[in-house]
């Protein structure tokens, strides 16, 4: 036994030294292969946020679904073909936009580095820059992430949580890619930018005012979401932040804590005594707000990725290559 100790002893440094190459996420992943690749992604969601700004809004969402559906490999962008349900028809993506922007910035980048940088990195460093340039934190965020060849359409519904959803299924959600409930509360201060379709919440304004809402809000929302009879119509929207609409913040959390949040889940936010504290602190603290939201997208961002020999690059981010 003393002699089986002795040698894991001396094998531990060899293993520690062991490389196991690109398999894995790394900083500047194609500071060899591609090196302007980080640069040219930068500049792309620059030029499209200043001509579309809601771009950066887009690509923050982006992240969002594409990493909580079993992995970050960019399955979320494909369209429907032969053997492949996009996840985008799914009811969980209604109201997201943008996705033929995404081909724009591969454009770009196949131009200079041909099959080499994935799709999934492009979702990834957009999201990051788009973040930067709504007055969000700049994330330092790993590459290397290889495209799935296959959509995952038939787990959309059971992984994204609902609008409405209760936060303890959000949490739920969350806890199981690893991000806790304090990194979940800064992940849902990304509502202070975008809107809401009006269709998510005339429930809480009809027949009856939900009474956990400002009454003073409600005049606003009903201006904005008139009755949904016969039928709600679908372009109709409110946004979510009235004072900061295009700026990362902590307005959100101020807003939530005088009962102007939009969805059940951003009141949930306030009245349940777990993510209370935190919402408190980030609405006086934008800068933890910001450190906090830091840290639990990365950890989004590196959820079960594809590596190494995993899936491939595509050449066109709606398909597979054949």
């Amino acid at each position: 036994m003393a002699v089986g100790k002795y040698t894991l002893f001396l094998l531990l440094p060899l293993l520690l030294q062991f490389d196991y190459g690109e398999s894995d996420l790394q900083l500047n992943y194609y500071s060899e292969s591609c090196p302007r690749a980080e640069e040219i992604i930068k500049a792309e969601v620059g030029k499209l946020y200043q001509t579309k700004y809601n771009t950066a809004i887009s690509w923050i969402r982006n992240l969002f679904h594409d990493c909580v559906v079993k992995s970050c490999d960019a399955s979320l962008l494909l369209d429907h073909a032969k053997g492949v349900e996009s996840e985008k028809a799914s009811s969980r993506s209604f109201g997201m936009r943008n996705f033929k922007h995404i081909n724009t910035i591969k454009d770009a980048i196949e131009k200079e580095c041909p099959m080499t940088v994935s799709c999934a990195d492009i979702v990834a460093l957009s999201a990051r820059d788009g973040a930067a340039m709504l007055g969000g934190p700049h994330i330092e965020m790993k590459t290397g992430r290889k495209d799935s060849k296959e959509s995952y359409a038939a787990q959309v519904e059971s992984s994204i949580p609902n609008h409405n959803d209760t936060i303890s299924n959000v949490l739920s959600t969350f806890k199981a890619i690893g991000i806790d409930t304090e990194g979940t509360v800064a992940l849902l201060g990304a509502h202070s930018v975008g809107r809401v379709h009006c269709i998510n919440i005339v429930h809480r304004l009809y027949p009856t005012v939900d009474p956990t809402i400002d009454p003073d809000y409600v005049d606003y929302l009903k201006r904005r979401c008139p009755s949904p009879e016969p039928n709600p119509k679908a372009v109709e929207y409110v946004r979510n932040d009235l004072a900061t609409p295009f700026v990362l913040d902590n307005m959100y959390y101020k807003n939530i804590l005088s009962h102007r949040g939009l969805l059940i889940i951003d009141q949930e936010l306030v009245s349940d005594p777990i993510t209370y504290p935190f919402v408190t602190r980030m609405a006086a603290d934008n800068e933890y707000f910001h450190e906090q939201f830091s840290r639990a997208l990365l950890i989004l961002s590196e959820n079960n990725p594809l590596t190494g020999d995993q899936g491939e690059i595509r050449k066109d981010c709606r398909h597979v290559n054949k």
